[in-house]
């Protein structure tokens, strides 16, 4: 079997819709809602946007037996104000994902949304995070690390003690959180570069920080293969034997988990040569970033990876295995 722990809710455009209304009134005519049929939410899990084909039809092609589906990262809109259209919006999202498991429970699986909203307690998405795995049975949250969305303001790192609620909640509820940032609002760094430097900054600051100790059950999982760690490894690891320092970088980055949302088979070999077979996640993203053919008449879009790791001669079929299943079971608690 070939779970893929990365991937995106397909939804209907009536959300989108009701995104753009409630931001142009603020939150001031109400709440409202998304209305849809469940035949809509099956047409939009197949139609074509971002790839040669539909959803469904890219996992098949791919051979992705069940994939956990989040919301759309650049849609959140962390940084909007008022932070009412943020949380509607998010929970609106939740919604749908939740809709897509229950009518198509043969390949999805939900990771729900954190409806956080810049300058808010982390507590405050709590309530969500609550419906989310108890009332709609989702198996993990998709955390931003940057809820002011690139903007001048910083946000408290990762090891700061602002998110060590979340680390709590997220211990004793026995679930893990995706790492994935969300929109960029700087024309300097898009969001698709945005994500990378955020997930580096997030390892950084875990590892360097007592989050992992502090919370040794904690567990996280990083997008698209730890951003630029592993091939930036040398650099931290020098700094990280000083004298007097008690702990390696690669020691502490090995405690983390990680998807392959990687589309070079250089950067896939790097990926799990640094950090070890038990810490990867199969994932692909498909559809999206890397749902295109490298030139016309390619017989592949670049996020058909399975097969570049199947090929990888210094793992054993086991090894191949816990990338492919083993490490989702485990790490999400699934059943399937």
């Amino acid at each position: 079997m070939i779970i893929d722990c990365h991937g995106h809710v397909s939804a209907p455009p009536e959300l989108w819709a009701y995104k753009a209304n409630i931001l142009s009134h603020r939150g001031s005519h109400g709440r409202g809602g998304v209305r849809v049929s469940d035949d809509q939410i099956r047409a939009a899990a197949n139609k074509v946007e971002m790839a040669p084909c539909g959803h469904l039809d890219m996992l098949d092609k791919h051979g992705t037996d069940m994939q956990l589906i989040s919301p759309r990262p650049f849609q959140m809109m962390s940084s909007v104000e008022p932070g009412r259209v943020v949380h509607w919006f998010v929970e609106e999202c939740n919604n749908i994902i939740h809709r897509n498991t229950t009518l198509i429970p043969n390949r999805f699986i939900g990771v729900g949304g954190l409806p956080q909203v810049a300058g808010e307690p982390i507590e405050n998405t709590f309530k969500e995070m609550d419906r989310c795995i108890n009332e709609l049975g989702f198996k993990g949250m998709m955390l931003n690390p940057d809820p002011y969305e690139n903007t001048r303001t910083d946000h408290p790192g990762l090891g700061d003690r602002y998110w060590y609620p979340l680390y709590e909640k997220l211990c004793e509820m026995d679930i893990p959180a995706h790492i994935h940032p969300t929109g960029s609002r700087a024309d300097r760094s898009p969001y698709s570069l945005h994500f990378i430097n955020e997930e580096t900054i997030a390892v950084f600051n875990l590892v360097n920080s007592d989050v992992l100790t502090d919370f040794p059950d904690l567990k996280i999982v990083v997008s698209h293969g730890g951003g630029a760690i592993p091939y930036q490894l040398g650099r931290f690891e020098a700094g990280s034997i000083n004298p007097g320092s008690t702990k390696k970088f690669s020691e502490g980055m090995r405690k983390l988990y990680y998807d392959t949302v990687l589309y070079t088979e250089g950067a896939l070999r790097l990926l799990i040569e640094t950090v070890g077979v038990d810490q990867c996640l199969f994932g692909s993203e498909c559809p999206g970033v890397g749902s295109k053919k490298l030139e016309p008449g390619h017989e592949h879009t670049m996020d058909h990876i399975a097969p570049t790791i199947a090929k990888f001669d210094f793992l054993s079929d086991a090894d191949k295995k816990k990338i492919f299943e083993d490490n989702a079971r485990r790490v999400f608690k699934l059943d399937v």
